[in-house]
C-alpha cells in the first residue's frame, strides 16, 4: 500500500498538518520537528501524490530550472542540488539548457507553456532587466547569478566583489606581488567578471600594491581550453608574474596544464586560484584553491523562495548566499 501522510505523522509523532507543512517547505516549523518528519519520510519512503495535489491545488507540481550549459560543471552541480531540494518538497524539476540565448531564456522565464510549470528558477546570461520585468507576470521566478540586477523578482547571488577581494588578498598577503587575471570582462559572462575584477582591484588598494593591467587576459569562453589559450598568451608576453587569479575553475585547470608544459612550477613559481570550487578542484594536481559558493545553500534558498512565492508568502530567505575561500596546494605561500 502507498505510504500516506498519516503514516508519516504517526511515525514522527506529529499532526498530519505538520507533516504537510514540512513537505511543502513552510518555514515556521522548528528544526527538531522538521528533522523528525524528514527522517520519517525517508524511513517510510513517502512520495507525494502529485496527481492528487494537482487536482486539489490547480498546480502541476513541476518547476523549471534554466541554466546556460549542463556540461559546465558549476551549473551541473547547481542543478543537482536544485533537484535534491525540490524533491524534498515533492516537486519535480524540468531542466532546460538555454545556451545563454535570450530567446530560449525568455521561453523558460515565461513558464515554457501555460500551466506546464508552477515556477521558474533561471540563471540568465542573455536577458536584460527589461526582459525580466516585462515577462515575469504569470509565474513566480527566482533568478540566480549577476546578469540581471535591480529587477523586482527574487534574485539570489553571492557577493562576487568581496569573494574576489578575499581571494586576491590571500594571494598578496602570502607574498605574491604580480597577480595576473584570466577572464577579464567580455561577452555574456561580463557581469560576474566585472565584479570579480573590481574585487581584485580593491584587494590591491587595500594593501597598497600596484597591479599591471598588461597581465589581464581576456577569454572567448570560460572552459579549460580558453584558460589554456589565455595563459599561453600570458607566458608569451614575457612579463613576470607570480600568481594567476582565474575567474572560474575551468579556466584555472586549463592554466595549470599550460604552466606544466612550460615547466613552471605551481605553487613554487606561480600560484593559481579559481572560482566556483567545482569537485575537480580537490583532485587536480596540485589541488586547486578556489572561492567556494555554498551551492547547496543556493539551491535550497532558490527552491524555498520559489515555494514561498507560489504559496503567496512575503517572507523569503536572505538573497545573499555565503561563500568561503578554500585554500589548497596551488597557492602555498612563496615565503
Amino acid at each position: 500500500m502507498a505510504v500516506r501522510l498519516k503514516d508519516v505523522a504517526e511515525m514522527a509523532g506529529v499532526s498530519v498538518k505538520t507533516v504537510s507543512n514540512v513537505i511543502n517547505g513552510y518555514p515556521h516549523v522548528s528544526a527538531t520537528t522538521r528533522a523528525r518528519v524528514e527522517a520519517a519520510v525517508e524511513a517510510l519512503g513517502y512520495r507525494p501524490n502529485l496527481q492528487a495535489r494537482s487536482l486539489r491545488t490547480g498546480r502541476s507540481g513541476v518547476i523549471a530550472l534554466g541554466v546556460p550549459r549542463l556540461d559546465e560543471v558549476y551549473f551541473a552541480e547547481v542543478a543537482a542540488h536544485v533537484i535534491d531540494a525540490a524533491g524534498a518538497l515533492g516537486l519535480t524539476v524540468l531542466v532546460e539548457q538555454t545556451d545563454g540565448e535570450r530567446e530560449r531564456e525568455l521561453e523558460v522565464l515565461s513558464g515554457i507553456r501555460p500551466g506546464m510549470v508552477d515556477g521558474v528558477i533561471l540563471s540568465p546570461l542573455g536577458l536584460s532587466r527589461t526582459d525580466v520585468d516585462e515577462t515575469t507576470r504569470g509565474v513566480p521566478v527566482v533568478l540566480l547569478g549577476e546578469r540581471v540586477s535591480g529587477s523586482a523578482v527574487d534574485h539570489l547571488r553571492i557577493d562576487n566583489v568581496e569573494a574576489a577581494r578575499q581571494l586576491t588578498r590571500s594571494l598578496l598577503t602570502s607574498g605574491r606581488r604580480r597577480v595576473a587575471v584570466v577572464g577579464v570582462p567580455t561577452g555574456s559572462h561580463a557581469s560576474a567578471a566585472r565584479l570579480r575584477l573590481d574585487g581584485y582591484q580593491r584587494a590591491h588598494g587595500d594593501l597598497d600594491v600596484a597591479w599591471d593591467d598588461e597581465l589581464w587576459m581576456s577569454v572567448a569562453g570560460y572552459r579549460r581550453a580558453d584558460g589554456a589559450e589565455a595563459v599561453h598568451r600570458l607566458v608569451g608576453t614575457g612579463k613576470p608574474f607570480d600568481a594567476i587569479f582565474c575567474f572560474n575553475d575551468l579556466l584555472a585547470l586549463g592554466a595549470l596544464a599550460v604552466l606544466r608544459r612550460h615547466s613552471v612550477r605551481v605553487p613554487e613559481d606561480v600560484a593559481v586560484a579559481g572560482f566556483d570550487d567545482i569537485d575537480e578542484c580537490s583532485y587536480s594536481v596540485p589541488t586547486l584553491t578556489s572561492v567556494s559558493p555554498d551551492k547547496g545553500e543556493l539551491a535550497l534558498r532558490a527552491v524555498h523562495t520559489l515555494q514561498a512565492r507560489m504559496d503567496g508568502a512575503g517572507d523569503v530567505p536572505d538573497p545573499e548566499v555565503p561563500f568561503a575561500v578554500v585554500q589548497r596546494e596551488s597557492t602555498a605561500s612563496s615565503r
